[in-house]
This record gives structure tokens, C-alpha cells and sequence, in this order.
């Protein structure tokens, strides 16, 4: 089975939320880029790659009820009236067949893994706090100009907290999407009809190829499938098609744990915080790039993504949605 580390949960987050994909007889180009903050942006900044540093471009084709998304090196056939997968090494020029009946018992085996651990940790603490679940969805009043596309600033912030306490003295998790919405892309209207039809076969699981990821997510943020579900179905009822949408992940501390947390900031800087602390300071107070251009800057942040349309054209050939003749399957 497929492992997934922290690139792949983030794309799997990012591909739950997002309901930009194409429509039958579509051609879009897409860019999404994932960014990590503190120091651990600037460890995968070093190894993370050109995927990390530069984000993944994406050319994606749907024709009837083919789609093909296409990447640098890779690329990935979803053919919904076979209900199946093909995954095209584009150097080696060979691909894989994964059934959506293998992909659904992928999904199930994660999810009764992510249950499973959950249970574990519900019977450790037998004070295990109840969730709560705030929306809210509006209108800036902001406007600008995106790939050729006129849009306007629509923010969406779910925030999971402990029932009957406020984020404040509590702590929690706060998704905030800023959605830059157009109204004059119609060829991209029916995007969300293939994604809804992509789902429905896959008994509404979610994303296919990330299920790993996204069970180790519900594991770490028990609130997380909630707000992500609530978002996607904020995102259906929405008005005009997201060119734009930059998302940002923070883990909110509590008020103890904020003043612990001060705390000890002071005491290492008043020390100097040793050859690990002075590295850390150096490049904390550094003004970086990491952040996407967009998105406010949120210090509690741990995670921002960045998913943008380039282009959007009609036409679709049946080779651009068809493994090449000289590709060998491999078993």
C-alpha cells in the first residue's frame, strides 16, 4: 500500500476542499503549491524538492467521462464509466490499473484504522472533550484581477473548539479559506458535476490515492473530517467558480498553554537559547517568501496552501485522455 508523508497529507487536505477540477470537454492548467511553516518549512524547503519549492503545475482534459491529469514526470487517468485508475509513468512509459473497488476497500481500511487509533485514545483519557464547530462565510468587498479573470474575495473560516468555550481560552483549530470567486468562466461551470460523480463512485470517501493521508489527518485533528465537510458543502452552494483559494491551517494553544509557551520564548532568548535557539531565532525573525501571496499572514499557522486556475479552454481530442500507444501495463 501507498505511504503518504507530510506533502502527501497536505495535498490530500487540499484535494478535499478544493472543488475546481474540469468539465466534460475541458482543458484547465493548475498550480498548487503547499507551504510549511517555522522550521519546518525551511527543513522541506532543503529536501522537499522542485514540487516543494516551486508547487506542482497540473494540465487536466475531461472528455465524457474521462479525465487525465497530467504532472511533469506522472500522470493519473480517472475513468468513471469503467471505474477505473490508470497511473502513467511518463519517464518509464509504463502504467498501473487500481480498480475503484480496490480503491474503496483502500478507503474503508483507512478509515477503520483511523477509528480504531481514535478509540484507543478515547479510552486513555476517559475526560476526552467534546467538539464544537463554528462557520462563517462572507463577502470582503475585495477584488482583483486573476489568469484573465475578474473575482471577488469570498472567506470561509470553520473553527473547532471545545464545547462551551471560546477558541480563546481553549485553543483549537481554525481553517480559513480565501476564495477569489469569478463569474466569467462558464466553461468551468460544470466542473463540480465530475467531481460530485467521482465521488458518488467511490460510496462519497473523498479523494482516491490519499485515503492514508487523510485517516492519519482525522487521527491528529479529530475536527478535521467535520470542518472539511462542512467547507465542501459551503463550497456546492457558492456562486461563481474559484480561480483562486489559499488555505491556511492553525493550531490555536490555549490561554495556559499560550502563556507557557511565552514563557519559555523569554527564557531562551534571555539565554541565548544555545547553538539550536540561535539558529532557530536567526531564521524565525527572518522575513521569508513561504507564505503564499494572498493569504494573510497568521502566526499560529502550521500549514498554507495555494491552489490557483492558470487557464481555462474548450476542445478536448480522445488522446488527450488516452494511455499512448507505446505504454507497457505493469503488473
Amino acid at each position: 500500500m501507498r505511504k503518504f508523508g507530510s506533502f502527501g497529507l497536505a495535498l490530500a487536505i487540499l484535494a478535499a476542499c478544493l472543488t475546481v477540477t474540469a468539465q466534460a470537454d475541458v482543458k484547465m492548467e493548475e498550480k498548487s503549491q503547499v507551504k510549511f511553516a517555522g522550521m519546518l518549512g525551511k527543513m522541506m524547503g532543503l529536501f522537499g524538492g522542485k514540487a516543494m519549492k516551486e508547487g506542482i503545475v497540473s494540465k487536466v482534459s475531461i472528455k465524457g467521462d474521462r479525465q487525465m491529469t497530467v504532472t511533469d514526470q506522472t500522470a493519473q487517468i480517472v475513468d468513471l464509466n469503467e471505474e477505473k485508475l490508470y497511473d502513467l509513468d511518463l519517464k518509464k512509459k509504463t502504467y498501473t490499473v487500481t480498480t475503484f473497488a480496490e480503491l474503496r476497500r483502500r478507503m474503508q481500511e483507512a478509515a477503520d484504522k483511523a477509528e480504531k487509533q481514535a478509540q484507543k485514545d478515547r479510552d486513555k483519557d476517559k475526560n476526552a472533550k467534546e467538539m464544537e464547530i463554528d462557520f462563517k462565510v462572507s463577502e470582503t468587498g475585495q477584488k482583483k484581477t486573476i489568469s484573465g479573470y475578474d473575482c471577488r474575495e469570498v472567506v470561509m473560516t470553520i473553527t473547532v473548539r471545545e464545547k462551551g468555550k471560546t477558541l480563546e481560552e481553549a485553543g483549537g483549530l481554525v481553517l480559513t479559506a480565501n476564495n477569489w470567486m469569478t463569474d466569467g468562466a462558464p466553461a468551468a461551470k460544470e466542473a463540480i458535476d465530475f467531481n460530485k460523480r467521482y465521488v458518488e463512485k467511490l460510496a462519497g470517501v473523498g479523494s482516491p490515492g490519499s485515503a492514508e493521508a487523510m485517516a492519519q489527518a482525522m487521527v491528529m485533528y479529530p475536527g478535521l473530517k467535520d470542518a472539511l465537510g462542512k467547507m465542501r458543502a459551503e463550497n456546492v452552494n457558492m456562486n461563481g467558480t474559484p480561480i483562486q483559494t489559499i488555505m491556511t491551517m492553525e493550531s490555536v494553544p490555549s490561554k495556559e498553554m499560550a502563556a507557557q509557551q511565552q514563557k519559555q520564548q523569554e527564557e531562551s532568548e534571555s539565554s541565548g537559547g544555545g547553538l539550536l535557539g540561535g539558529f532557530a531565532k536567526k531564521f524565525g525573525k527572518k522575513k521569508t517568501d513561504d507564505q503564499p501571496a494572498g493569504g494573510a499572514e497568521k502566526p499560529n499557522a502550521f500549514l498554507t496552501m495555494n491552489h490557483e486556475v492558470l487557464s481555462i479552454s474548450t476542445g478536448v481530442a480522445p488522446e488527450d485522455v488516452s494511455i499512448p500507444a507505446e505504454f507497457k501495463q505493469k503488473n
